[in-house]
Formats: structure tokens, sequence, C-alpha cells
């Protein structure tokens, strides 16, 4: 059984940009990452050459999430800033505890309840050169990759699923 690792977004380059390397490096290491954005019509091929299956957003959006059962929830602070249920969903991932929870990005602020640490992912050289061609694939300018990527995660009831993730500071 693979480890699932499901990525939300509104837009590829923001995947591909914040979180490109981290999700390289555990779909490498075996995980069924999947990357939820709206409109999958378009141009995707950037998050498969980063190993990752793309699916609607808007259609687990309207199912609630039924049917599926990630190991880790990785999102946008983006998303949850301007969807409700995004925001309600990812409130809930926390508070259960049973769920690795990723945020990246500065907006979303999480509520004094909920421990919510800085982590870092150390990029794989691999990682490092699918990101850029990624990066290519969606027309934006590769700078030297930073190795670094970084998040905020929640705790959770269990131990982290990866240990890809490491307290940032």
């Amino acid at each position: 059984m693979r480890y699932r690792l499901d990525v939300v977004a509104h837009e590829v380059a923001d995947v591909v940009e914040s979180a490109g390397g981290w999700i390289f490096d555990r779909a490498v290491a075996g995980w069924e990452v999947t990357v939820l954005v709206p409109g999958v019509g378009t141009d995707c091929r950037a998050l498969r050459i980063l190993g990752a299956q793309v699916v609607d957003l808007e259609s687990v959006m309207a199912a609630r999430g039924q049917g599926r059962r990630p190991d880790t929830v990785a999102i946008s602070a983006a998303v949850c800033d301007k969807d409700a249920r995004a925001n309600r969903g990812l409130l809930k991932a926390l508070h259960d505890g049973g769920v690795e929870v990723v945020v990246w990005g500065d907006s979303w602020i999480s509520p004094p309840q909920h421990r919510v640490e800085p982590v870092a992912h150390h990029l794989s050289v691999a990682a490092q050169a699918f990101k850029v061609q990624a990066l290519t694939a969606i027309s934006a300018a590769p700078s030297p990759s930073a190795p670094i990527e970084v998040f905020r995660t929640g705790q959770s009831l269990f131990p982290p699923m990866g240990a890809d993730l490491v307290p940032a500071g």
C-alpha cells in the first residue's frame, strides 16, 4: 500500500514554484501524489514532470472530498483565503489529527488552538533538476532553485509520514 499526498492549489505555477521539489521527492520515494487544481484541461505537463497525477479541484470540493483518504494534505494558503470550504477542510484535518497537514504561503493564519510550526524540505539534487524542468514547462524563468522549500505543518496524532520535513529555524 502506498502513502498518498493530496496537494491543493488554484494554480499549477504556485504548486511548482512552492512545492515542486518536495512533490518530486515524495513521488520518487513511492508516494502516490495527486494535485487538485481547477481546470484540469489546462496544461498540467509541469506536474507530470514532477511525478504527480492531476485531478479537478472543483469536482473534489463539490463532493466534499468523499473517497479521498490521503496520508498528507498540502494546501496553498491562497486557496484557504479564497475558498471557505477548503479552509473548513483544513481546520477539520488539523482538529482530527489523523493526517499530516502542510501549508505553504504566509497569508493563512492558524487558529490559536492548533500548533502549526515551520518546516523545511531539503530538495534532492534530482528534485532540483526536475523542478527546473517543470518551471520551464510553465514558462517561468528558472532561476537557480533554492535547495530548500519551506512550509508550515500541524501536529498530528501520529508521527510524520515522511522524514523529509524537518523543523525550520
